[in-house]
């Protein structure tokens, strides 16, 4: 039976994909052939505009414009001309639905997921070829081939001649340095505010002891000191607002340095400005280890 099995929308410049149709093909082929479609969807800008790849009973099919890729897995007894009808709907949908600028803005895999309800109604549409009613389209279209045939991408292009399961296939990178944090909750940010109240606070003392330094000649450490709690209060508002690599860990050494800051500067604080000092610190640092990365959504594997 000829069919369409499986379709998606990915960022040709890092292969980010974008939205996909999320029906689960039990095929063992088919499966096998969607990973190839992951390792061609990382090299897409290596490619022409319109390409195909066969690979057993089936075949992959994609166009590429303004640097999003619409990629496609049929039977490979579909008929190439309904392939690329199907393709050039969902291109039409996409970028008059999406403006550019949130297309290369996204971070997050299948950020227009929503975008799949189109995905499957068309897809239902093309495979069902009898209740199509685009015939001028598919005529343009089979003339547009045939003056312009798909380029035909080997399996050796893509450095799988010897199969998927014989080659390193690294995941994919490309959004793992600005992963989303979960949303934020009032009290994360009244530490966030808080952790800028005492970073101005330091900031103010600091510039103070600089101007007694100057006039009086005394130790510059002071002004070190305010200055490193400075930094270490602004840096734990970077961590709580970003996801970095170590995040937890750089949170503790940060709430580690306003506590040596603070121990440092005793005689010149109160016991109460000591303890908001440190307190503030502390709940900021918990704070950032209760915000957590946000999960992958349900359909990153599809």
């Amino acid at each position: 039976m000829s069919t369409i099995l499986f379709a998606s929308v990915v960022r040709a410049r890092d292969g980010l994909p974008l939205s996909a149709s999320t029906d689960h093909e039990q095929n063992m082929s088919a499966q096998e052939t969607k990973k190839y479609l992951k390792v061609l969807s990382r090299k897409l800008e290596q490619f022409p505009d319109r390409c195909t790849m066969k690979r057993g009973p089936h075949h992959v099919n994609f166009i590429s414009s303004l640097g999003v890729s619409y990629m496609m897995l049929c039977s490979e007894n579909y008929p190439s001309v309904l392939a690329f009808c199907f393709l050039d709907e969902l291109q039409k949908e996409f970028i008059t639905t999406y403006e550019m600028v949130h297309i290369n803005s996204a971070i997050r895999p299948y950020s227009f997921i929503e975008f799949d309800n189109f995905i499957q109604k068309t897809k239902q549409r093309f495979n069902n070829p009898r209740s199509l009613t685009t015939k001028v389209n598919l005529a343009d279209m089979q003339t547009e081939i045939r003056l312009r045939p798909p380029y035909q991408i080997s399996l050796q292009e893509l450095g799988l001649e010897n199969g998927i399961n014989h080659r390193r296939d690294p995941a994919y990178k490309g959004i793992a340095p600005h992963q989303r944090l979960e949303p934020l909750t009032l009290s994360g940010i009244v530490s966030c505010l808080l952790s800028l109240l005492c970073a101005g606070l330091n900031l103010i003392r600091g510039f103070h002891a600089v101007e007694s330094l100057l006039q009086n000649d005394d130790d510059a450490s002071c002004v070190i000191a305010f200055f490193l709690g400075t930094a270490a209060c602004l840096y734990q508002c970077y961590l709580f607002i970003y996801s970095t690599s170590w995040r937890n860990t750089k949170s503790f050494l940060a709430f580690g340095l306003i506590c040596l800051c603070n121990m440092y500067l005793h005689e010149l604080r109160n016991l109460w400005q000591l303890f908001f000092h440190v307190t503030v610190g502390a709940f900021t640092t918990l704070q950032i280890r209760l915000r957590q990365p946000q999960t992958k959504s349900p359909d990153y594997n599809v």
